[in-house]
């Protein structure tokens, strides 16, 4: 499993390069600590769990080198403190030991996604490992792939009139997609017919992407087999799928948001997770912002104002590609939740559904 890094911390901060082991080791204990309880931690609270026993006064000077390296700081009036987004990076980044995914969650993992992949549609699939991963995690499961794709079964051109014609995708499971496309006014109904069987044949048992490449490359076959109109049908019908990964050509399914207001108690709390419904909402920056993270090699870890989405809302997410059998991206998974994840849990979580999930439905 690969984690990539964002920018290296060392230019915004150079006080980090200088840290020593045993301050590295406090910072350890305060995130951690943190982490698990969602307090501010105090240098008596380090104190007792070092291996190595340092008083409260000691503790608390480097806890004051920590906080002028920008690393932790002081929420309100309280004697103990919170990482800093830039201190969760870095921990995150240097500090963090993930661990492997136990024993019990691949278990449950393996069995409910492959169940739900008898005989279903890749939607449905997908829906429900996103489910499984919000149950998981206890935060919000997001899943973002370009539409259909999955296997074609049928492609078929159906004349509106008033130079329009519906383009029909069907799936090999189940799946529908229709768009609207114009066409020239007055075509006659065999080059629908033409279009129609000519696009069929060559989709059966291929994905969107493999017949648009396989047009783009035997364009010289398409306009001998077939007529000047026929042709422009096929093209302009294939067009409407286009668009390089536009938000609208994209399927995202968004899981378990009522999972993030069972951890918020405080009204502060509350008002962030009302932020980060409204950063869901706006789907077009969810994408673009999962985008990133399915072009990435391993998983990508977005923290806080890191990214313009979550600047309000200090929220993070956890996301991964998903590959199929021969290592294609087909889309991205991953979780949505506070700063404060479990991230040494989280991680190898999503890394892993995101692996069995993909070979699945490529």
């Amino acid at each position: 499993m690969t984690l990539l890094p964002a920018k290296p911390l060392d230019e915004k901060l150079p006080g980090i390069a200088g840290l020593d082991q045993r301050s590295r080791d406090i910072f350890r204990r305060l995130v951690d600590t943190y982490l698990e309880t969602g307090e501010p931690v105090g240098s008596r609270t380090i104190s007792k769990v070092l291996p190595n026993t340092l008083s409260p006064a000691s503790v608390r000077n480097v806890m004051s080198d920590l906080e002028e390296a920008g690393l932790i700081h002081s929420p309100h009036t309280s004697a103990g403190r919170v990482p800093t987004e830039v201190g969760l990076r870095f921990f995150v980044d240097s500090l963090l030991e993930v661990g492997a995914i136990s024993e019990s969650e691949r278990a449950s993992i393996d069995a409910q996604i492959r169940a739900s992949n008898r005989q279903r549609r890749t939607e449905d699939v997908l829906g429900e490992a996103t489910t499984l991963l919000s149950g998981l995690s206890q935060c919000a499961g997001v899943v973002l792939t370009p539409k259909l794709n999955t296997k074609l079964k049928h492609i078929e051109f159906v004349n509106l009139g008033s130079g329009r014609a519906l383009v029909i995708l069907v799936g090999e499971d189940g799946t529908v997609e229709n768009r609207v496309i114009d066409v020239p006014p007055g075509l006659p109904a065999s080059a629908f017919l033409r279009a129609t069987n000519y696009l069929s044949s060559m989709a059966q048992g291929r994905t969107l992407d493999e017949v648009q490449s396989l047009i783009a490359q035997e364009m010289q076959k398409l306009r001998a087999e077939l007529d000047e109109l026929s042709a422009r049908l096929v093209q302009d019908g294939l067009a409407i799928w286009g668009g390089d990964g536009a938000s609208d050509n994209r399927s995202l399914i968004v899981r378990g948001q009522a999972n993030l207001l069972e951890n918020a108690s405080a009204i502060t709390d509350l008002e962030r997770m009302r932020r980060l419904f409204d950063d869901i909402e706006n789907k077009r920056d969810l994408v673009d912002l999962l985008g990133l993270a399915e072009n990435a090699d391993g998983v990508r870890i977005f923290i806080g104002s890191e990214n313009r989405l979550f600047s309000l809302s200090g929220s993070s997410l956890v996301a991964a590609p998903l590959r199929n059998e021969k290592e294609k991206i087909v889309g991205v998974l991953g979780i949505i939740g506070p700063t404060r994840l479990n991230y040494a849990r989280i991680i190898p979580m999503v890394d892993y559904t995101a692996k069995v999930v993909g070979k699945l439905i490529g």
